[in-house]
């Protein structure tokens, strides 16, 4: 399974919700590859807690390996190279946990004939060798997204299993660029089109995640002033329908990730650890990861028999 995902603007939590995603489908037995797309940014090894490689590697990444000077980007195995010790006790019948950094002097990038077809080369390599492939893709209607959307319209690849998840926070701002990033003139489905991708093919692959969504109900909330509980109720309620008429609402959306202080402050892996040793981090969060792991697989979540 090929797992694409993408944001229109940062600050989403696209990346950590990402990372926490493939450590999940990780800890269920699948072996996973994490693709660091996020060719201007290239920082996923900060959320695995890989030293060394926190801003990409200084050669051999994604950047090098797309633009032909190297034969197979650099591999960090997560396991066995984070800092983290909760991730380095690997559970038993876990899977590969592998990262695919982009190199630390790169940036964006135009996307070329060659370019796509050494994209095309890795996700067919990769997809004989992992069951998930995520690939974090830059914020907006980048030159990753244009190279995604290329790659996948190749003839090689029409047959690969493809899933869109497209990251966003639960404001007005955020719903209205998420749409605009799947829907718009100049949108994923629109470039899709373009490239010869089945536009209902396309529109069925693609979700919606709500990341960093308060709670009103939580306890967290529960000492607030009467107007103000009232007021963020009446705000949930608005943001809904406004969600629904954006073409974001809750039938096309696969998960909501609940507003958590570990992600917002440390964007970090969630471990059982973080949740019932520590317990610094919420057991709503783990349960919402979990969800959003399952529900990858999930054919009813998206719309298949």
């Amino acid at each position: 399974m090929l797992v694409f995902a993408a944001s229109d603007k940062g600050g989403t939590g696209r990346s950590v919700t990402s990372a926490n995603l493939a450590y999940r489908r990780a800890l269920r037995g699948d072996d996973v590859c994490y693709l660091d797309f996020d060719f201007g940014s290239p920082t996923a090894a900060a959320v695995f807690d890989v030293p060394g490689s926190l801003r990409g590697v200084e050669r051999g990444g994604l950047h090098s390996y797309l633009q032909g000077k190297v034969a197979e980007p650099h591999r960090i195995d997560v396991w066995a190279d984070t800092d983290n010790e909760a991730l380095r006790q690997r559970p038993t019948g876990s899977g590969q946990l592998v990262l695919v950094p982009g190199d630390r002097s790169g940036g964006e990038f135009a996307t070329n004939r060659d370019a796509v077809r050494r994209c095309v080369s890795l996700f067919l390599r990769l997809e004989e060798e992992f069951d998930v492939i995520l690939v974090d893709l830059s914020a907006g209607r980048s030159y990753a997204v244009d190279m995604a959307l290329d790659a996948t319209s190749q003839p090689e690849t029409r047959e690969l299993l493809v899933r869109w998840l497209i990251f966003h926070r639960w404001t007005r701002q955020h719903i209205i660029a998420a749409s605009g990033l799947v829907f718009g003139d100049r949108g994923v489905v629109a470039g899709g089109v373009a490239r010869g991708h089945d536009k209902a093919r396309l529109l069925s692959s693609i979700r919606f995640v709500r990341a960093a969504v308060p709670d009103p109900e939580s306890p967290l909330l529960a000492h607030v002033p009467a107007p103000q509980s009232a007021w963020l109720r009446k705000c949930d309620q608005d943001l809904k329908e406004f969600a629904s008429a954006q073409q974001v609402g809750y039938s096309r959306v696969l998960s909501t990730v609940p507003l958590e202080p570990v992600l917002q402050w440390r964007e970090q892996l969630i471990t059982d650890e973080d949740v019932l040793a520590s317990k610094v981090a919420n057991r709503a969060t783990r349960e919402a990861l979990e969800e959003l792991a399952d529900r990858l697989y999930d054919d009813a979540a998206w719309g298949e028999r």
